[in-house]
C-alpha cells in the first residue's frame, strides 16, 4: 500500500472514525482503524462490535493494500502535522508496519492484519427510506436530552424510533425517556418507512450520528432490520445494532386531563430558569414555580448560597405551585425555538405537559418535585 493525501481530508475522515474507538480495549484489533486503498480512494474504517463508522476520502493511491493502524496515535499525529501539509502512507512488505512522511516528519506505526478486523455491518436490513438532513437532526435534538444513562434499565438507553398515527395521520416518532422527563418528536412518514419495526438507536450511535451529520448534504438514507440500523450519506455509512428489550408504554404517561394552561416567551422563561437556578441545591436543582394569574414567580434556595426569586409575565389564569428539577427543565424549554411556550398542568404532583405553541410536532412531559 503507498498514498498521498491531503492532510485537511484525512484528518477530516480521522477525526469521525477515532471517536468510536474506545480508549481501552482487550482487543488489540478493537484499538484499530482499518484503511483500503483502492483507485483514487481510501477508506477508514473502526468498531467497537456495536457500531461501525466507515467513511471514503479521496486520496492519490499509487500501490493498493489494505492494513490497520492504531487509531488514536495515527489521529494524534495527523493533527498535530502542519496544516495544508501532505502525507504520504506506505506500506512494508511484510504488512507489519505502516510508515507516515509529511515534510521532514517520519513516522512509523505497528499495524495488525486487516483479516483480522471484525465486521458488524454484514447482513440484510430490507426496511430503507431516505430523511432530509434537518429532520434528522431535529428527530435527535428533541429527543436525545431525555435519555436514561441508567444501565439497569438498558432499553431506556436510547431513542425509541416508529411507525405511529396522529390524528389518522401516519408519523414517524421518536421518543425518549429517563422516568423524570419524557421528548417526544414526530414527523410525515417517509415513502418506504412503512411496516418498519420499532427500534431503539442505543446512545452512543445517537451520540456518534449527531456529529457526523451536522454538516451533512441534503437527504440522509436509512436500511434497518429488527437488530440493526445503518445510516448512509455523503461518503459515511455508520451502522449500529439497536438496543435488544422492549420501550415501555410512554402513552401511558402522557397525561390527558391537565386542564391549566399557561403561556410565556420561551427565552425569556429559559433566561430566567438558568439565572434563577444559579442559587439552587447541587443535587436536586429545585426550582418552585408559583403561578399566581397574570404572573409567575420563579425561586429557588439553599442552605449555602442563599436564595433568588425572578417575577416573569404568562399568559393564563392559574393560581398553584409546582416544583421542578430546573436542569430538566431548561433541557426542554432550551428546545423551543417557536415564540411561544406553553404548559398545561393538572396540580403540584401530577406531570405537566411542556410544548411550543406554534409546533405541535413535538411534546414533552416533566414530573414535577416537591419544593
Amino acid at each position: 500500500m503507498k498514498l498521498s493525501i491531503e492532510r485537511a481530508a484525512l484528518l477530516r475522515s480521522l477525526n469521525h472514525v477515532q471517536s468510536v474507538v474506545e480508549r481501552r480495549n482487550t482487543i488489540p484489533i478493537l484499538s484499530n482503524v482499518l484503511m483500503k486503498a483502492e483507485e483514487g480512494v481510501l477508506s477508514l474504517s473502526s468498531t467497537d462490535m456495536d457500531l461501525e463508522i466507515n467513511e471514503s476520502v479521496a486520496a492519490d493511491v499509487s500501490e493498493p493494500g489494505t492494513t490497520t493502524a492504531p487509531a488514536h496515535t495515527f489521529h494524534e499525529i495527523v493533527r498535530k502535522l502542519p496544516e495544508g501539509s501532505n502525507i504520504e502512507i506506505e506500506l512494508n512488505s511484510e504488512n507489519t508496519q505502516m510508515t507516515v512522511r509529511s515534510g521532514r516528519s517520519k513516522f512509523k506505526l505497528s499495524c495488525l492484519l486487516a483479516t483480522d478486523f471484525p465486521e458488524i455491518s454484514a447482513g440484510e436490513l430490507p426496511t430503507e427510506f431516505s430523511i432530509p438532513a434537518g429532520d434528522l437532526r431535529a428527530l435527535i435534538d428533541r429527543t436525545k436530552f431525555a435519555m436514561s444513562t441508567e444501565e439497569t434499565r438498558y432499553y431506556l438507553n436510547g431513542i425509541y424510533v416508529h411507525e405511529a398515527e396522529n390524528e389518522g395521520v401516519k408519523v414517524l416518532r421518536s421518543v425518549s425517556t429517563d422516568g423524570h422527563r419524557l421528548a417526544r418528536f414526530e414527523m410525515p412518514l417517509p415513502e418506504g418507512a412503512s411496516g418498519m419495526p420499532g427500534v431503539i438507536i442505543p446512545r452512543k450511535a445517537v451520540g456518534e450520528l449527531r456529529k457526523l451529520i451536522e454538516d451533512a448534504a441534503d437527504v440522509i438514507q436509512i436500511s434497518l432490520s429488527e437488530n440493526k440500523i445503518r445510516f448512509s450519506f455523503d461518503h459515511v455509512v455508520l451502522t449500529s445494532k439497536l438496543i435488544d428489550g422492549t420501550f415501555p408504554d410512554y402513552q401511558r404517561v402522557i397525561p390527558q386531563g391537565n386542564d391549566k394552561i399557561v403561556e410565556l416567551d420561551p427565552k425569556v422563561f429559559t433566561r430566567a430558569i438558568d439565572r434563577v437556578s444559579t442559587i439552587s441545591d447541587g443535587k436536586s436543582r429545585a426550582l418552585k414555580v408559583t403561578l399566581q394569574g397574570k404572573q409567575m414567580i420563579l425561586s429557588a434556595s439553599s442552605p449555602e448560597a442563599g436564595s433568588a426569586t425572578e417575577e416573569l409575565e404568562v399568559n393564563g389564569d392559574t393560581n398553584m405551585e409546582i416544583g421542578f428539577n430546573a436542569k430538566y427543565l431548561l433541557d426542554i424549554t432550551s428546545q423551543i425555538e417557536g415564540e411561544g411556550c406553553r404548559l398545561i398542568l393538572a396540580d403540584s404532583a401530577g406531570p405537566t405537559i411542556i410544548q411550543d405553541s406554534s409546533d405541535p410536532s413535538s411534546l414533552y412531559v416533566l414530573m414535577p418535585l416537591r419544593v
